[in-house]
């Protein structure tokens, strides 16, 4: 598999349990504490440079020289969308009751894999309420495509802080789902990733991740749209560097 480091994170984890090895291509810009768990699981891994080649590229020729090997795709398949979905459902199930209602889903937006399941859940269980994708302004291949209604891919993977939303593009079938279950992306600018984060720590003794951190940047970038209402913002990952971790939190 390729990725940032969480979903390689779930492969190497699987792969322990079923006795077989796991090889996870990530970028060399990977955060050492999602190296470090993955190497936990005993996975291998191969670090690429992204500006010269992709992970996808590089899993590509490995999938070449290894045919009998199971390829588990990040994002782009319908188990990944299926297992994302059961989020949806506990939010749903927790959450939005006869007497207390959301207004809002806020939810990262990488390869689009998470998103598509929780859109998937809300379509057959609470079709009345609004999910609202949360993209790197840095990296907004899905806020290009929302609004110019066909799959937009970059040219290279974009440098954001939010490691796990370095994608060049969305899935083709994640697409297909977004496509028709969002009607906006927010587009967060490097410096409310941030906030986010230092938000998330000071008003609910959270340490999440920069990607994780997109939502409620997402409603700190627009916040007119969710004054009054009542929001679910998913924090998609804690796995950060201290000396990253403790650069972002020295403004607080």
């Amino acid at each position: 598999t390729w990725s940032s480091g969480n979903f390689g994170q779930a492969a190497a984890y699987a792969c322990m349990l079923l006795k077989k090895r796991c090889t996870v291509v990530m970028p060399t810009t990977s955060p050492k504490t999602k190296q470090a768990a993955i190497h936990a699981y005993g996975a291998a891994i191969e670090l690429v440079d992204v500006a010269t080649k992709s992970r996808s590229e590089r899993v590509a020729e490995l999938r070449a020289e290894r045919p009998d090997a199971f390829y588990a795709p990040p994002y782009d398949h319908y188990r990944v969308v299926a297992g994302n979905s059961t989020l949806g459902k506990e939010i749903f199930d927790k959450l939005h009751t006869r007497t207390e209602k959301l207004d809002y889903i806020v939810c990262p937006i990488g390869g689009g894999g998470l998103i598509s399941g929780i859109i998937v859940a809300r379509d057959i269980l609470a079709p009345d309420v609004e999910i609202i994708g949360a993209e790197p302004l840095l990296g907004n291949d899905a806020a290009q495509s929302l609004q110019e209604g066909r799959l937009v891919s970059l040219d290279a993977e974009p440098q954001t802080m939010a490691d796990g939303a370095r994608t060049l593009s969305l899935g083709d079938l994640n697409w297909e789902i977004i496509s028709k279950g969002l009607r906006r992306i927010i587009e967060v600018p490097e410096e409310k990733i941030a906030e986010g984060l230092r938000a998330l720590y000071a008003y609910a003794n959270m340490k999440a991740e920069l990607t994780g951190s997109l939502s409620a940047g997402a409603v700190l970038t627009q916040p007119d749209i969710f004054e009054g209402k009542r929001i679910c913002c998913v924090v998609s990952g804690g796995n950060v560097d201290a000396e990253t971790y403790t650069k972002m939190l020295e403004s607080l």
